[in-house]
């Protein structure tokens, strides 16, 4: 039985991740990796810092990994992906619009390095 379950979950996953590879998936794999930096880089400044920040480059990685999830989500006719992705790449290029009219005025945005 034990075995069986193991074949199984490797017969998926060499399905999932062998089989189905083609350029939508590997866009959609760099698509999931910048939107993973953004993260990283926030964690990273805020370690830094020794507070919570969002640095700017936080959103940056946000409109290019929502972006290019959203092409990847619209190609894959996912209505669930497209719904969250659209919405989030509206509230990157918001958040970013703040920051740079804030900085433009000479205010502290906040956003700490990056």
């Amino acid at each position: 039985m034990l075995v069986d379950l193991q074949n199984m979950i490797g017969d998926y996953f060499h399905d999932v991740f062998v089989n189905n590879v083609d350029w939508w998936v590997l866009l959609g794999v760099v698509a999931q990796g910048l939107f993973t930096m953004r993260f990283v880089v926030q964690w990273i400044a805020s370690e830094k810092a020794q507070r919570s920040v969002v640095p700017m480059t936080f959103w940056w990685f946000s409109i290019g990994g929502g972006t290019l999830l959203l092409v990847y989500a619209l190609y894959r006719r996912d209505p669930v992906f497209i719904l969250g992705q659209g919405f989030g790449v509206f509230v990157y290029l918001r958040n970013l619009q703040f920051i740079l009219r804030a900085k433009a005025r000479g205010e502290d945005t906040n956003s700490g390095p990056g």
